[in-house]
């Protein structure tokens, strides 16, 4: 057994365990390295703003060649130069002071950074460094796995809208039969719901803020006052991909976060209903899903296939909710102008993000297995000849006929032997026009879909 394969069978966690592969691609986003590595891309964004800036006549600007050797250092940054990282963190119990301690060490062969190494992290508190790298890890793992997941699985519901817009389906409200519908204008409306969110989402602010201890430039004003402090803090959050905060503590108070978490739940909550729908909708046959050929559905049932996908999907986007909600609700509360409480709260957003990512992967693998049953929606619907009374005493309301919902009640409800012949002749026997007449006794269940067709190709 080689040590990764060690390594998964004794991880704690699922997440580097049995689903390591899985949410592969966030570990560039949250993993311990990912994020020193970002704090030592923020303290270099930093020193070279100092330099960039004429007042600041201590740390002169760099030459194009020290400039291309400060990029490098944050764009090679590795598992082993975070490794020296976690090496000094054991003799400075301080995790970004560690950083500024290796990048003091990094920098040692550039000389005229070198001759201004004092200047790294200058005037910052840790939270300066913290939030901006937290932030990018946000906006990365939005911009490289949480979006293109979502637009998939939005363009999958898009293609099965249009594809079964005209595939007539009965409707079922409080769990029994109602008006028809279509397959298709079902699929429709998550995905009208869901690209709403996903333009939502995609919009929250994720900001930052660099103006040191308590949010004031105390120190840095201090050190040198004419300087423009905060615009120079807003070039370099800007620069760094996210939106500048003047207002802050000690901390950024994390509202963008929240917004962030709120936003991806919402869209979770959505394909949570999904995922129950697609499960009923296999259950009772509406569905079949498509075998592989080596995959076993339950170990005494041979006959088994049962719709997993869906409800590992629906499990990890529960984890994923519960998670997102309490950094919702936690991080944007600090006691005073800081307290630490948020710190470990913060390493666990990789966590509910790769449960996310975990439930739109199991989501998109389901869709892809299914196949829609015609034949069996279409003996559903001619078993419930009883949900053509709507139509009937509403035709009934419009020429003012005596108690049309009363006399259809008497006809219909909680009856299951209701059939055409039925209906038909109830129909006949009504004072209508003869052309409403003629339209009633056209519908059948299947043809009394309103506009769902319509709607369906209209996403």
């Amino acid at each position: 057994m080689d040590a990764s394969q060690n390594a998964r069978l004794t991880a704690l966690s699922p997440l580097d365990g049995r689903y390591a592969e899985k949410v592969a691609a966030l570990r560039d986003c949250f993993s311990e390295f990912a994020l020193i590595r970002d704090r030592v891309r923020v303290e270099i964004a930093w020193l070279s703003a100092l330099a960039d800036e004429p007042a600041i006549r201590e740390v002169p600007p760099f030459s194009d060649s020290a400039t291309r050797q400060l990029a490098e250092i944050g764009a090679s940054f590795s598992t082993n130069d975070a490794a020296r990282v976690k090496e000094i963190e054991r003799t400075t119990n301080h995790d970004v002071k560690a950083v500024e301690y290796w990048l003091k060490a990094r920098i040692a062969s550039v000389p005229e950074v070198a001759a201004v190494s004092e200047f790294i992290h200058f005037a910052c508190t840790s939270e300066d460094i913290n939030n901006v790298a937290y932030g990018m890890a946000l906006a990365n793992a939005r911009r490289t796995v949480l979006l293109p997941m979502l637009e998939e699985i939005a363009s999958y519901l898009r293609e099965m809208a249009d594809g079964y817009a005209d595939w007539p389906m009965l409707a079922r409200t409080h769990g029994q039969p109602a008006t028809p519908t279509t397959l298709g204008k079902e699929l429709a409306n998550v995905f009208a719901r869901l690209e709403r969110q996903i333009e939502g989402f995609s919009r929250v602010p994720i900001k930052g803020k660099m103006n040191g201890a308590v949010g004031n430039y105390n120190a840095h004003l201090a050190a040198y006052p004419d300087v423009d402090w905060e615009r120079l803090a807003a070039k370099t959050v800007v620069g760094l991909g996210l939106e500048f905060n003047p207002f802050t503590t000690q901390i950024e108070p994390h509202d963008g976060i929240a917004e962030y978490c709120d936003a991806l739940a919402r869209m979770n909550t959505i394909l949570v209903d999904l995922d129950r729908d697609l499960w009923g909708y296999v259950s009772i046959g509406y569905f079949r899903q498509r075998v592989r050929e080596n995959e076993v559905g339950s170990s005494t049932m041979p006959h088994k296939v049962n719709p997993i996908d869906f409800e590992n999907s629906e499990g990890n986007l529960g984890v994923a909710n519960a998670l997102l909600r309490h950094f919702a609700e936690k991080l944007p509360v600090s006691r005073w102008q800081r307290d630490l409480s948020d710190s470990t709260v913060l390493r666990n957003l990789g966590v509910a993000i790769a449960h996310a990512q975990i439930g739109y992967a199991a989501l998109l693998q389901g869709l892809c297995k299914l196949d829609a049953n015609r034949d069996q929606m279409a003996r559903d619907l001619d078993s419930n000849w009883e949900v053509l009374a709507e139509a009937v005493q509403t035709v009934m309301r419009r020429y003012n006929l005596p108690e049309p919902y009363e006399q259809l009640k008497a006809l219909t409800r909680g009856k299951s032997d209701m059939t055409p012949e039925l209906m038909r002749a109830f129909v006949e026997r009504l004072p209508l026009p003869v052309e409403a007449v003629q339209r009633l006794l056209a519908l059948t269940p299947a043809r009394y879909i309103g506009a769902a067709e319509a709607l369906a190709r209209r996403v």
